[in-house]
């Protein structure tokens, strides 16, 4: 099966992570507490808290730090309130770009990503303004080197409810529906699979490349800023790289 990769950029930003865990922590804390309030504090009856579990281990968060997350969320201490905003522009070169946030200042997050736009070339612009240019997926990397047999993999990802699947590299790449992300999650993790990341979110449908090295720079600089953001959770991207 073939597609885009979106292993590359996954790659980046957890390289960026492990320098950076304390703070990758963080965020995925206030997923979990957004997730809770949501929904409830029990995963096996709120399927967004299980999805961010499982993005929390992914990335090694230690249990003691999402079950504390989840009490925060409940009731037992202090917690913040945030609100999910979702941002939206193009980049140096026309490139599309989505910023999901989690804030407790609108007007403060919004002045700060608008700020990131200009600062390197690009432009905020409306909601809607490049949505309709990304699908909503599910993305599950599995590390090759603890599955070698690829076509044992595809068939297993396939049977789960995948609809693309590529080796890319040293990962397996599997993509599913956005309704079939958590149930194709859970079935392969009962066949003993683990991940070396797993995500929800838009995935480009169209691809942008940038042959100028003057934007590309310009392009990655603005993509590392938005992500160092504290209220910044992921961007989203089209750039072809």
């Amino acid at each position: 099966m073939s597609g885009h990769s979106k292993w590359n950029n996954i790659k980046r930003k957890k390289g960026a992570a492990d320098a950076q865990r304390g703070a990758v922590f963080t965020k995925i804390g206030r997923e979990i507490q957004v997730a809770v309030k949501n929904g409830g504090p029990d995963p096996e009856a709120n399927s967004r808290l299980k999805d961010v579990i499982a993005k929390a281990k992914a990335v090694n968060m230690p249990n003691d730090n999402i079950q504390r997350s989840i009490k925060k969320a409940s009731g037992a201490g202090e917690s913040e309130n945030f609100e999910e905003i979702t941002y939206e522009g193009y980049g140096p070169g026309g490139v599309a770009v989505m910023v999901r946030t989690l804030s407790d200042n609108r007007n403060r997050t919004a002045g700060d990503v608008r700020h990131i736009f200009d600062k390197f070339g690009g432009n905020m612009g409306t909601t809607g303004c490049v949505g309709f240019l990304f699908q909503e997926k599910g993305t599950l990397i599995i590390d090759q080197t603890d599955y070698e047999d690829e076509e044992s993999v595809m068939m297993d990802a396939l049977e789960a409810g995948a609809e693309d699947f590529m080796a890319d590299g040293d990962v397996y790449e599997v993509t599913t529906a956005s309704d079939q992300y958590g149930p194709a999650r859970e079935a392969l993790e009962k066949k003993g699979y683990s991940f070396l990341d797993v995500s929800l979110g838009p995935v480009p449908v169209t691809w942008t490349e940038l042959t100028d090295p003057e934007m590309a720079e310009k392009m990655e600089k603005l993509i590392d800023r938005l992500e160092e953001h504290d209220d910044v959770q992921e961007v989203y991207h089209n750039w072809d790289r």
